[in-house]
């Protein structure tokens, strides 16, 4: 299942009500192991920006090389 972001801000925005609860929360309800979920959600995400970041700066690399590689020498 595929959560949109506004799913997951609709998600957190419940569990934290669950959390502030406190004693009196829904009986069963997992609300630490959502907590712990949608942490992990936001640090892959972290992780696929940075990732991404990385791809980017090695195509930028790549194209400048393949761009001295194809120069015709100076004389």
């Amino acid at each position: 299942m595929i959560l949109n972001a506004s799913q997951l801000s609709a998600l957190r925005q419940r569990n934290d009500e669950e959390l502030r609860k406190g004693k009196y929360a829904k009986y069963g309800y997992p609300a630490h192991t959502i907590q712990d979920l949608l942490q992990t959600v936001e640090a892959i995400k972290k992780e696929k920006k940075k990732w991404q970041r990385l791809a980017q700066e090695r195509g930028n690399t790549l194209r400048t090389i393949g761009d001295l590689a194809n120069r015709k020498p100076e004389i």
